[in-house]
């Protein structure tokens, strides 16, 4: 399958939306050659703030831009903008409700190359715990670009978590992304797997290897980890034998502790995270 940066595709949504929209201004901890928000530096050098190695500092500055009115959008790598500024972010954006988007790039385990202390596969879970924060993780850059356009006009704090490498292409090019909304990518009767970012490819691989011991396998996009709509999950999980999940999260407040605490009491299926 064709293949697509989402770290292209998320620098090109920001100056693409913000050449109608100056309100948008974008802020960095110093990578944004990784990040990609050096193109709309590019762009529009005036509404680009380099922060350095100061994520605290960009957190808390990004809470202000926003309640002045801004729309600001910061970016680092996952690790950092999470870990680095959890209490900024709880206590100067999420609590006031404050317009922050903040992109957690190179996710998950994608920035390998960089070892350890940059594989990032907890951040999420911790972001899905703020109140009123919604936690988005794109399939591929068609589906980023979308992300991007319905953050720009979302109300409240967004976190989007964008991968490192080039990922396959499932999600068509017309239509607009709604949060909260799962996708289907392969149809199935006998199992569902509820997918999410980089694993959903992964899932598409697996369900080909189910397919060929004469399983019949549904993948899901989950590429809204909150808000998670339990409509969403039991419109799919309808008539079949079993759920399984797979994402770059920890078990503990991943992907399938959010599923199974959505369902319990309500289906009773063989449960695999």
């Amino acid at each position: 399958m064709e293949k697509k940066s989402l770290r292209m595709a998320y620098g090109e949504a920001l100056v693409e939306f913000g050449k109608s929209n100056n309100d948008i201004v974008v802020l960095e901890a110093d990578l944004g050659k990784s990040t990609m928000s050096c193109l709309f530096k590019d762009a529009y050098p005036e509404r680009y703030f380099e922060m350095g190695i100061a994520e605290q500092n960009m957190a808390s500055t990004a809470a202000g831009l926003a309640l002045a009115g801004k729309i600001p959008f910061y970016s680092t790598f996952a690790v950092f903008a999470v870990g680095r500024a959890y209490d900024q972010i709880r206590c100067s954006i999420a609590i006031p409700q404050a317009n922050v988007r903040i992109c957690g790039s190179s996710c998950g385990l994608s920035d390998f190359g960089d070892g350890k202390t940059h594989q990032s596969i907890e951040e999420a879970n911790l972001m899905c715990l703020i109140p009123g924060m919604t936690v988005l993780n794109p399939v591929d850059a068609v589906e980023t670009r979308k992300m991007v356009k319905a953050m720009v006009t979302h109300q409240g704090p967004v976190y989007i978590r964008i991968n490192r490498n080039e990922l396959p292409v499932y999600t068509p090019s017309e239509g607009d992304y709604e949060i909260g909304k799962m996708t289907r990518i392969v149809e199935g009767s006998d199992v569902v797997i509820f997918a999410t970012g980089a694993m959903v490819w992964k899932s598409v691989e697996a369900a080909e290897l189910l397919k060929a011991e004469g399983i019949s396998a549904e993948v899901i996009n989950v590429s809204s980890l909150k808000p998670l709509k339990k409509s969403e999950i039991l419109k799919y999980v309808a008539g079949k034998k079993a759920i399984v999940t797979a994402d770059e999260q920890t078990k503990i407040g991943g992907l399938g502790s959010a599923i199974a605490a959505q369902i319990i009491g309500e289906v009773n299926l063989p449960f695999e995270q």
